[in-house]
């Protein structure tokens, strides 16, 4: 093996920018046909969801401070903002965590199985979990529903609290998706997925695709 194929291994093995730090606009989907496309659909609404998110929380929390500190008057909304916007990143990012494989995981037997074995248990797990995903979409969904009746409202806003609750089903329905999509990556290819786009592995074995 020459020299040049050994840095460009070490390399690959050692850097983890193309994991870490890649474009969530540049994603593209690698299941086929109709499940690319759902792939894709949930990769961008998840990408819209969180940089709106994270950008509207910001300038409202600078917004706010400039109004405490120069003019001497907070926005009365803005914590109120806040809460809504960290409903919505909170339960857009289990979706986006999901899809790259960040979830916590307790994998001792899991990795002391051999690679068939631990194929199966990962189209297992991953079904069990959008199982359990779509279900919690279906309670907070009835949850909505409840809150909705109810006619409570935000005290300075004036919005019903059930509307900053809509994203609780969105983000467990994504999620559950995500999972269910990852349950057919296992099934249709060779290697073992933790989701859609990440192989099995830690650290620097596991790799993006």
């Amino acid at each position: 093996m020459t020299a040049e194929k050994q840095s460009s291994q070490l390399q690959s093995q050692t850097d983890t920018t193309g994991t870490d730090d890649a474009p969530l606009e540049d994603y593209q989907s690698s299941l086929p046909g109709f499940l690319g496309t759902i792939d894709n659909t949930i990769s961008r609404i998840e990408s819209v969801l969180l940089a709106a998110g994270v950008l509207l929380m910001a300038l409202n929390t600078i917004a706010n401070v400039v109004g405490r500190f120069i003019f001497q008057n907070s926005i009365f909304f803005s914590e109120e903002l806040n809460r809504i916007l960290i409903i919505l990143i909170t339960f857009a990012g289990i979706s986006y965590a999901a899809r790259h494989g960040r979830h916590i995981r307790m994998s001792a037997i899991f990795d002391a199985l051999p690679p068939k074995p631990r194929k199966a248990l990962m189209v297992v797990i991953s079904v069990v979990t959008a199982i359990f995903m779509l279900g919690l979409a279906w309670y907070s969904l009835q949850y909505i529903l409840t809150q909705a009746g109810r006619g409570r409202v935000l005290p300075s806003l004036q919005i019903p609290v059930w509307v900053i609750l809509v994203w609780v089903p969105v983000g467990f329905f994504m999620t559950g998706l995500q999972y269910a999509l990852t349950a057919i990556k296992n099934l249709i290819e060779k290697d073992i997925y933790l989701s859609t786009s990440v192989l099995e592995g830690y650290d620097d074995g596991e790799m993006e695709v």
